[in-house]
């Protein structure tokens, strides 16, 4: 088995990449995460071996608290690099690849996989990281893998830092695509010498994620077998309905309420000319979804409006979205397993990733060994 230790774990979307949908002998010995109700998510779902609280504080206790592994991943918080934090310049969260790499090295891991939002290839800390790196003698690859290219139903880009003491990531990363946009019409020709895989896809859609989903029942978390536990609705006040219904096609967004019921456009919709084009848009049945974010179930938060219903997607759908399997068990208030849902690695991206950190393991090991 490879050990490994997921940092910064959440619920453990990468961990459920690695271990449940690889296919690849992976082994989590140890996680952590800061926030109690994702450490609760992970621990029901892949052991006790995680521990939540602050990583600064966990290490200050000495190197024997970290499990020796095979490799560590990890997503060291991102909004200290998204574009969607206004204070990100002296952000402290900016740190954190810190501590993930001290883990590292007192695991003796030979490789690592670190993640975050594509901005952080354009920082000085990103510079920093493979400079450390470097040092401690780890060949890096860094890059942005799109999640549509795996298999994922969502328009989702995240960065990867692979590190290898045994291997140049190079020659394994980025991993072959398996899936491409079949609007493009392209040959298996072009496919292939384009970086596919031989065997690749027509990119996954809504439809083939929630298509099987009935209508959601209730507005709480409900005792009863996956899928149908997290699949609930809310109740939208009339004048939200009434919006819902004003923009009843695929694809549609807040400047076709504008267009279809001025009335009942907020005023700073109105004022607000340009930009925001996924807002209080509904998904189209045979694309890929937008990027699922942390407030999913606000239609005002981006294009999260089921594609013929007059609602909000579920937190199941959200979930399926992200590709969670449906036997992944989520725990915590209604909030806190939708932060778990949005904030985590695609599980199939992941898996993707995995399978590649395996076959980079596989050629190392007469040197690993």
């Amino acid at each position: 088995m490879i050990r490994i230790i997921d940092l910064f774990s959440g619920a453990g979307g990468l961990t459920a990449g690695f271990v449940m949908l690889s296919g690849k002998p992976f082994k989590p010995v140890w996680a952590n995460d800061f926030n109690l109700y994702a450490a609760n998510t992970y621990r029901k779902n892949f052991g006790t071996h995680v521990t939540d609280g602050d990583i600064f504080g966990i290490l200050e206790k000495g190197p024997e608290i970290v499990p020796a592994a095979d490799v560590v991943i990890g997503g060291p918080p991102c909004q200290g690099f998204s574009l969607l934090n206004k204070k990100r310049e002296n952000d402290p969260r900016k740190t954190l690849w810190l501590p993930f790499m001290d883990v590292v090295r007192m695991s003796g891991a030979g490789f690592f996989v670190m993640e975050n939002v594509p901005q952080l290839l354009n920082t000085a800390e990103h510079a920093s990281i493979l400079h450390y790196a470097a040092e401690a003698g780890y060949k890096t690859w860094s890059g942005v893998l799109t999640a549509t290219d795996y298999g994922v139903p969502q328009s989702r880009k995240r960065a990867f830092i692979v590190g290898s003491k045994r291997r140049d990531p190079h020659e394994y990363f980025p991993p072959k695509k398996t899936n491409y946009n079949p609007a493009l019409k392209p040959s298996r020709m072009e496919l292939v010498m384009s970086g596919y895989a031989e065997d690749a896809r027509p990119y996954a859609t809504v439809r083939d994620a929630i298509g099987d989903l009935p209508d959601p029942m209730g507005t709480e978390i409900r005792d009863v077998a996956p899928p149908l536990d997290l699949h609930f609705g809310r109740t939208p006040t009339p004048k939200s309905l009434e919006r819902y219904k004003a923009i009843p096609e695929q694809g549609m967004n807040r400047f076709d309420l504008l267009r279809n019921a001025p009335d009942l456009t907020p005023e700073c919709w109105i004022r607000k000319k340009k930009g925001g084009t996924d807002l209080f848009g509904r998904l189209w049945w045979d694309r890929p979804s937008f990027t699922i974010r942390t407030e999913f179930y606000k239609p005002e938060k981006g294009r999260y409006l089921h594609p013929e219903k007059h609602r909000p997607i579920t937190h199941r759908e959200a979930a399926r979205l992200q590709t969670f399997p449906d036997e992944f068990k989520f725990t915590g208030t209604k909030i806190e397993i939708a932060k778990q849902i949005g904030n985590a690695v695609p599980p199939l991206l992941a898996a993707r990733v995995a399978a590649t950190v395996y076959d980079m393991i596989e050629a190392a090991v007469p040197a690993y060994a």
